[in-house]
């Protein structure tokens, strides 16, 4: 009597087995998701240790995209933007640039 298991105790042990998954035979796995390199790089971007705050204004469009985006992706909307402006200024040195020509003018 001890050894009759349940129905549900076997599909339990079944399903908890290593490539248990699709055991029907024409049934094909669905490809995984390949992740593109932009949203894996925001994934990586690691900003815990960052402390400072700045107060930016969006359009309601743009609010709405970044509220999307964090259900979608379940990336903070404050890791998003603080590796949006550290790619835009990675990806536009000239920026930087233009920002140490003034304060060098300014010092004068």
């Amino acid at each position: 009597m001890e050894n009759m298991k349940s129905l549900a105790d076997q599909l339990r042990e079944e399903l908890g087995k290593p490539g248990a998954g699709n055991t029907k035979k024409g049934m094909k796995s669905k490809p995984a998701h390949s992740v593109p390199a932009i949203l894996q790089a925001i994934m990586d971007y690691d900003n815990s240790d960052h402390k400072s705050m700045v107060h930016a204004r969006f359009t309601t469009d743009q609010v709405a995209l970044m509220a999307r985006f964090k259900i979608a992706t379940n990336i903070d909307t404050t890791k998003l933007v603080a590796f949006a402006v550290k790619y835009l200024f990675d990806q536009h040195p000239e920026l930087k640039k233009a920002i140490t020509q003034f304060m060098q003018n300014s010092n004068l």
